[in-house]
């Protein structure tokens, strides 16, 4: 089985198109895992697919973009759905970064991060992540460093998506430093 591909048929089905494969995401975007397996099944493709499987893909992905609890199953972050995924706010560390192309820059600088068609701007813990993110779009993307910790002190939240990816609902320009 392809760990890989059914990585990314459950981020599509889990982040962007639930209801496609008929199912019922919580505030939080889980569901049970026998309802996301019933719904894989109807594909010829996905019918071998059991929970086993689910966390052997978890395991394998150093992107770490599902988690498995209690029966359940969710996306972390990445979400595009209408309804909006809870997030329980969590301190930032000191600093976060945001990999960009250059030419969104002058935007950003001015209107500050958005999160487009996304639920939440996404962050990275670290300069590697950001410019990993940053060079799906731009070969040489701007790292824009976010001051986190003012920013929450300013009573911002942020919410943890893994150990890689931090969530905002915005950024005000103010908390951005292009260095």
């Amino acid at each position: 089985m392809d760990l890989m591909k059914l990585s990314k048929e459950l981020s599509y089905a889990l982040r962007h198109a639930p209801w496609e494969y008929e199912l019922e995401l919580d505030d939080e975007g889980w569901v049970e895992i026998s309802q996301l397996l019933a719904a894989l099944h109807e594909s010829r493709k996905w019918t071998a697919v059991t929970e086993a499987d689910l966390h052997r893909m978890i395991q394998a992905s150093d992107k770490q973009r599902h988690e498995i609890a209690g029966g359940r199953i969710r996306a972390l972050y990445g979400h595009s759905t209408p309804q909006k995924i809870s997030r329980t706010p969590a301190q930032p560390p000191q600093w976060l970064y945001h990999g960009t192309p250059t030419r969104a820059v002058d935007s950003i600088m001015a209107q500050g991060l958005q999160p487009r068609q996304r639920q939440y701007v996404h962050l990275s813990a670290d300069v590697e992540t950001a410019s990993l993110v940053g060079s799906r779009r731009d070969p040489k993307p701007v790292i824009l460093r976010i001051d986190a910790q003012a920013a929450a002190a300013d009573g911002l939240s942020f919410y943890h998506g893994n150990e890689n990816i931090w969530l905002a609902d915005h950024v005000p320009v103010k908390y951005i430093h292009r260095d």
